[in-house]
């Protein structure tokens, strides 16, 4: 199994190859929308792109939660205006360590655009920055668009109705005080899906920001036959998917609504007894 991570020497020596790869940069700020491009436009690794989570990782127009996919024919779209071909390797990051938008990236490109090679710098900015990584400021010039048709695969998906009535372990990557009901800053209602268990995906991560190793992860995730991701709008769920990936593990199916779609829902059940398996 090759892994979904790469760290930050392989990316300055990839960079310097006759043959770099296409690196998207994911930063966003919550309730800050133009926040991730400033940043970008501030100082970024040389080459690369920014990537928007409300812009392009998400329709906001859509109904389903606060980050509803966008339909393929818009992804497809976003794609070949940002010029990504199958054959050159994709690289994404954000400076959270891949616990927001760079992990959403990661699963729309790879699982659901199926792109044969996609990567996450591990450690995120801060690694880049640890090895004193090159910077660049500005806007760049816009790539050359692609023809790519990429064959979207919505067998990781799982809608609402699904998830209501199935069976599988439903992994919560949200906080614990969200989780438990003790707080909900964002959506309608406190708590959980019931019968959720809570893996907080800045678990899946060291002291150090990068993510912990396959035997950590594989000893530490929760084991199910079938398993349901959900987050509060289907972004940070992408992290303990990516973490499944990380440790060799089947992936969970995306519940892309997660918690912001459920709560709105009154006759959906709302759980904050931690207890329930």
């Amino acid at each position: 199994m090759t892994t979904p991570l790469i760290q930050a020497d392989q990316l300055r020596l990839a960079q310097a190859s006759a043959e770099p790869p296409q690196v998207f940069d994911c930063r966003f700020r919550l309730g800050q929308p133009e926040a991730g491009l400033q940043l970008w436009r501030e100082a970024h690794i040389p080459g690369s792109q920014h990537l928007d989570l409300d812009r392009h990782l998400a329709d906001l127009s859509r109904s389903g939660g606060r980050h509803p996919l966008p339909d393929e024919d818009s992804f497809r779209s976003t794609l070949q205006q940002l010029g990504v071909r199958p054959e050159r390797p994709i690289v994404v990051l954000d400076d959270m360590g891949g616990q927001l938008a760079a992990a959403r990236a990661w699963w729309m490109l790879s699982q659901w655009a199926g792109h044969p090679n996609v990567t996450l710098l591990d450690g995120g900015l801060a690694a880049w920055q640890a090895i004193e990584g090159e910077w660049q400021t500005g806007d760049d010039v816009a790539p050359e668009p692609s023809d790519w048709q990429p064959q979207f695969s919505s067998a990781g998906l799982i809608a609402m109705a699904e998830v209501a009535a199935s069976d599988a372990l439903k992994v919560d990557a949200r906080a614990g005080e969200r989780f438990r009901g003790e707080q909900e800053p964002m959506d309608p209602r406190a708590g959980h899906i019931p019968g959720a268990v809570n893996r907080p995906c800045a678990e899946n991560l060291n002291g150090e920001g990068r993510f912990k190793s396959v035997a950590e992860l594989d000893e530490e995730l929760p084991r199910a036959d079938e398993a349901i991701a959900y987050c509060g709008s289907g972004v940070t769920a992408c992290h303990n998917i990516l973490a499944y990936r990380i440790a060799g593990r089947p992936l969970p199916r995306l519940y892309v609504g997660s918690w912001s779609e459920w709560s709105s829902d009154p006759t959906r059940p709302a759980e904050t007894d931690v207890s329930s398996p």
